[in-house]
C-alpha cells in the first residue's frame, strides 16, 4: 500500500472543492462568467479559481432563500436538529481535510486548524440540540385581566457575512443557529478564504440540506453585491464579523429597513499582568493570547500592560520564547507562526513596529518582514511603548507583542480602557478581589482571568437570535 505525498494530497483535496456559486440547491457559474483566484499566502500561488458572484447572483441567492423560507420554517425542530447533527458527524469524519484546506487558504498552522474544526463543529452539535429547545412563555398580564402567551418564530431569510481568519468556525457559528431556528440564509464568505465554506456546503448537501436553505456567493465585489441584498425588504437579518469600519457601513445600510443585526467588530485587547501574578502562567497565557492564529484574531491580545516590578523579567521570558518560534508554511511540522493573510497585512505590521521604535520603543526580537515567497512577518516583541504610538490604538492582526509598563492599578485600568474597542481583555493576578474589580471596571465584553483565551460564545445560548 502506498501513501500519497503531501502535495498529491493537497492537489486531490483542492480538486474536491466546488468552484461555483451555490444557489437554490444547485452549483452554478457567475452570471457574467467572472472568477476570482484564491491564493496560498505561504507561497503566493493560486490554489483554486472560483466563480465570483455579481449583483444578479446575490439577488438570485436571496430569491432562493425567500422561496425556501416557509417550508424550512415549518420543518419540525427535530428534523432541523438531526440535519445539523448529521452535518457535524460528517464534518468530524473529514476534520483533517478541512484543517488542511484552511491551512492552505488562510495560512494557520495545521494543529491550530484542527482545533478550529473542533471549535467550529461544536456550533453544529450545540445548535442541533438547541433546535428542539425553542420555548415560549405563559403568564398573567400585569393587570391580572388576562393571560399572555409568548412564542418564538423564525425571523426569516438571513444574510451572513463571514471573515477570512476563521473560515470554518465563523461560518458554522452563523449558519447553525439560523438553521436551528428555521431561517434560510445567504452566506458571503470572505474573498480571501472562501474554499472552506464551499467545501462545508458539500457536507450540508450530504447531510440532506433542502434546496434554497443555504446559498453561498463568494465574490470579489463584496460591497457591490451586498448592498442590494441588505436593501431588499425581504431580508430579515444581517450578521457580520469583520472590521469596525465595514461594520459601520453595514449598520447604516441596515437601518433603512430596520434589520435585525448581529455585529462582531474590531478588537484591541489589553493583557494586564500585575506584580502578584504567576509569571509562568502569565507568559504562557501571553503567548497563547497573542500568537494564536499568528495574531490574526479579533480577540488577540495587543497591548501588554505589565507592572513595572515584573516588566523586565516578563519581557525577557517572553522574548526567549518568541525568538525560538518557528515560522513557515502551516503544513510543515513544528511551525508556530504561519504567513499573514496578504502583503497589506505585512505592511501594516511593519509600519506599526517602525512607528513604535521611532518613538523610543525597544525592539527585543523580530520586527521585519521575511523575504518571500509568501507573506511572512517575524514574531516580534517590543517594550517601552510611548504614549501616542500607533500600535496602541490600532488592531495589529499580526505576531507583534507590545509591552507597556504601569505602576498603579488605576493606571492599568485607564490604559486598558483607552480604546474605542471593547471585545476582550485578559488579566493575570493572584488577588481575587482585584480580579473582581477588573471584571467591574474594564470596559470589555469578555474577560479572561488567569486564562489563556477569552473564548467567544455562540451568538446566543439558543437559536433565539434568529427568531
Amino acid at each position: 500500500m502506498t501513501t500519497a505525498s503531501p502535495r498529491t494530497a493537497e492537489a486531490a483535496l483542492l480538486e474536491s472543492v466546488p468552484t461555483e456559486l451555490f444557489i437554490g440547491g444547485a452549483w452554478t457559474p457567475a452570471s457574467d462568467g467572472g472568477t476570482l483566484d484564491v491564493v496560498d499566502p505561504a507561497t503566493g500561488q493560486p490554489l483554486r479559481t472560483i466563480a465570483s458572484a455579481t449583483v444578479e447572483d446575490g439577488l438570485a441567492a436571496l430569491d432562493a432563500a425567500v422561496a425556501a423560507q416557509a417550508e424550512w420554517g415549518a420543518t419540525p425542530p427535530r428534523v432541523r436538529g438531526e440535519l445539523l447533527r448529521r452535518a457535524w458527524e460528517l464534518l468530524m469524519e473529514r476534520r483533517e481535510e478541512f484543517a488542511l484546506l484552511m491551512t492552505m487558504e488562510m495560512g494557520k498552522p495545521f494543529a491550530e486548524a484542527l482545533g478550529e474544526v473542533t471549535y467550529g463543529g461544536e456550533f453544529m452539535r450545540w445548535f442541533s440540540e438547541e433546535a428542539v429547545r425553542i420555548s415560549g412563555r405563559y403568564g398573567a398580564n400585569p393587570e391580572g385581566t388576562g393571560r399572555m402567551i409568548v412564542s418564538h418564530h423564525p425571523v426569516g431569510p438571513c444574510f451572513l457575512i463571514t471573515p477570512w481568519n476563521f473560515p470554518l468556525a465563523m461560518a458554522t457559528r452563523k449558519i447553525a443557529p439560523a438553521l436551528a431556528a428555521g431561517c434560510t440564509v445567504v452566506v458571503k464568505p470572505a474573498e480571501l478564504t472562501p474554499l472552506t465554506t464551499l467545501l462545508f456546503v458539500r457536507v450540508l448537501e450530504e447531510a440532506g440540506l433542502p434546496a434554497g436553505v443555504v446559498n453561498v456567493i463568494p465574490t470579489s465585489s463584496a460591497s457591490t453585491v451586498s448592498a442590494p441584498i441588505i436593501a431588499d425588504p425581504r431580508l430579515r437579518k444581517l450578521s457580520f464579523t469583520g472590521s469596525t469600519e465595514v461594520g459601520r457601513i453595514l449598520l447604516r445600510q441596515a437601518a433603512d429597513n430596520v434589520l435585525r443585526t448581529s455585529m462582531e467588530l474590531g478588537g484591541n485587547a489589553p493583557f494586564i499582568v500585575f506584580d502578584d501574578a504567576d509569571l509562568d502562567a502569565a507568559v504562557d497565557g501571553a503567548l497563547a493570547a497573542k500568537f494564536r492564529n499568528s495574531g490574526e484574531a479579533c480577540t488577540a491580545a495587543n497591548r501588554f500592560l505589565v507592572h513595572r516590578d515584573v516588566a523586565e523579567e516578563f519581557a525577557q521570558r517572553v522574548t526567549a520564547r518568541v525568538a525560538a518560534m518557528r515560522v513557515g508554511r502551516g503544513t510543515e511540522d513544528g511551525v508556530h507562526i504561519g504567513p499573514l493573510i496578504d502583503a497589506a497585512a505585512v505592511g501594516k505590521a511593519q509600519k506599526l513596529v517602525q512607528d513604535a521604535v521611532s518613538r523610543g520603543a525597544t525592539l527585543h526580537t523580530g520586527g521585519s518582514p521575511i523575504e518571500g515567497p509568501g507573506t511572512f512577518f517575524e514574531p516580534t516583541v517590543l517594550s517601552g511603548i510611548a504614549a501616542g504610538s500607533d500600535i496602541l490604538a490600532t488592531e495589529i492582526f499580526g505576531p507583534v507583542l507590545s509591552i507597556v509598563p504601569f505602576t498603579e492599578e488605576a493606571d492599568a485600568v485607564r490604559l486598558a480602557n483607552d480604546t474605542p474597542y471593547g471585545l476582550a481583555a485578559y488579566v493575570y493576578t493572584r488577588d481575587l478581589a482585584r480580579g473582581q474589580r477588573m471584571m467591574e471596571q474594564l470596559e470589555t465584553g469578555m474577560l479572561g482571568l488567569n486564562a489563556k483565551a477569552a473564548r467567544r460564545a455562540s451568538p446566543s445560548t439558543s437559536p433565539r437570535s434568529t427568531r
